[in-house]
């Protein structure tokens, strides 16, 4: 079986999938295009024109990034989600919490005006909120055992660290649950290993080349 990943090099949610695919130990390709003016092989394959799209054997197609991370977990050791029915549930709902949770912080850091910016960093503190109530004592969202919660989780808290904005969002003193589990994911060498060398670089250039207000805020420029 080959595997073939879309990408688009500073996209959070692609970057579960390669977490998961190193995590996992999954040999696979990966394909980089831009999603500002995507190929046209693109557009025939993705139905949201959106990354990540996962290629199998160079012929079936699976995309969106929660379902990709279940379809590699299940090819393999299948550890990464738990057995029984309802905290497989629970763990779904929360790893759709993430998608949102994430996009909210995209909308922040891509933000054009102050009104923009300051709706978006109140909805992220408040959904930081539930999760600081709903964490555990464990080492990850599920206690002691890693899971695709952790990965869906992962970029983000890579972005806040990287955009220095972790104080703002969830101080530690305020957050402590949400910190420790933020400062533990931000040690795998999954998540170091799941971005192009220049991520960093890629990631602040296109702050501020689209979002000069957003990057004014953090201090970009």
């Amino acid at each position: 079986m080959s595997l073939e990943l879309v990408s688009f090099k500073i996209c959070p949610f692609v970057q579960r999938a390669v977490i998961t695919l190193l995590h996992e130990n999954i040999p696979y390709n990966i394909t980089y295009i831009n999603l500002a003016k995507p190929p046209e092989w693109f557009n025939s394959i993705s139905p949201f024109g959106k990354v990540p799209v996962l290629k199998v054997d160079d012929e079936h197609i699976i995309f969106e990034s929660a379902i990709i991370d279940e379809y590699l977990n299940e090819i393999c050791t299948g550890n990464l989600l738990p057995t029984d029915p309802l905290q497989r549930a629970i763990d779904r709902s929360w790893i759709e919490f993430a998608t949102n949770l994430t996009l909210d912080f995209s909308g922040m850091v891509h933000a054009k005006d102050k009104t923009s910016y300051d709706a978006k960093l109140e909805q992220t503190q408040k959904q930081l909120l539930w999760l600081e109530r709903k964490i555990g004592s464990g080492s990850y969202f599920n206690g002691d055992k890693f899971s695709l919660v952790d990965i869906a989780y992962a970029p983000l808290f890579m972005r806040t660290d990287l955009l220095k904005v972790t104080d703002t969002l969830f101080p530690a003193n305020d957050f402590p649950k949400l910190s420790a589990w933020s400062e533990r994911l931000l040690t795998l060498p999954e998540l170091s290993h799941s971005v192009v060398s220049d991520f960093d670089i890629l990631l602040k250039s296109h702050i501020t080349k689209n979002a000069p207000y957003a990057a004014t805020q953090l201090n970009l420029i």
